[in-house]
């Protein structure tokens, strides 16, 4: 059997499924799926190198924006406005390619954190992470991988392998 996003196992009633992987080396780029809709991914082309991020609203599980935010040449200055603009009960979901931690400074961490991230602090140079958070949650997410990059277990030359995770997001409630 086949379940959405292609999951191991179906979601209970009030969840949503999602999966979703981080980029691999400089080559493939990140995908985010939720609820049999893929959201970021190459062949789309709207993923790019940095920290890919998918909001999707989290009563209803409709997609509400995709954006990506160049960590190692880029600004964190748009990113950080961007965190701040999410809306209380907004699933957020994001995953590293290439560099998804050169630009990162306190207030942005600090914001993932918020998100419900505790990889976040340690997130560094072409480690490869995976989160799903939301904002206003009082809890740290279970929905997080981070291999941090390391030349002695890196899959490949200069760069660890690829994260994947799955799982059931539970649906907002009023």
């Amino acid at each position: 059997p086949r379940y959405k996003c292609g999951i191991s196992k179906p979601c209970p009633e009030k969840h949503f499924a999602f999966k979703m992987a981080s980029g691999a080396a400089n080559v493939v780029g990140p995908k985010i799926c939720v609820e049999d809709n893929i959201l970021m991914s190459a062949v789309k082309n709207n993923v790019g190198r940095g920290i890919n991020v998918a909001l999707v609203n989290g009563k209803t599980g409709e997609p509400l924006d995709t954006k990506f935010f160049d960590m190692w040449g880029g600004d964190v200055a748009p990113f950080i406005e961007f965190l701040k603009s999410i809306q209380d009960g907004t699933i957020v979901l994001m995953g590293t390619y290439d560099d998804g931690a050169t630009k990162l400074n306190e207030e942005a961490r600090k914001l993932i954190a918020e998100l419900g991230s505790t990889s976040i602090t340690n997130l560094g140079f072409r480690d490869n992470w995976v989160f799903c958070g939301g904002k206003g949650i009082k809890t740290k997410s279970p929905f997080e991988q981070h291999i941090k990059n390391n030349k002695d277990t890196n899959k490949y030359e200069g760069w660890p392998e690829v994260v994947e995770m799955e799982g059931c997001i539970p649906q907002k409630q009023d």
